[in-house]
């Protein structure tokens, strides 16, 4: 059995971002746009797919554990 690969340098920095806190949804978004070069959509999709790899899991555990209880939360309202 192969071992997967690391994360690559922009999941990595997805996961990063991720970590850190924000004053308002506006700077995020734009801290997005400048910083990693990514539209917010494409952003939300790449963090939405790693919230499902084991390879995120152990590289950012405390966040990705929060962003899926985040996740399943608001599933659960739906």
């Amino acid at each position: 059995m192969e071992t997967p690969p690391p994360l690559d340098e922009r999941e990595r920095a997805v996961l990063a971002f991720e970590g850190r806190g924000w004053e308002s949804p506006g700077a995020k978004e734009r801290a997005i746009r400048e910083e990693l070069e990514l539209a917010p959509v494409r952003y939300y999709q790449l963090l939405n797919a790693l919230l499902d790899d084991p390879r995120a899991l152990r590289f950012a555990p405390v966040t990705v554990n929060r962003l899926r209880r985040v996740r399943d939360s608001k599933r659960r309202e739906r």
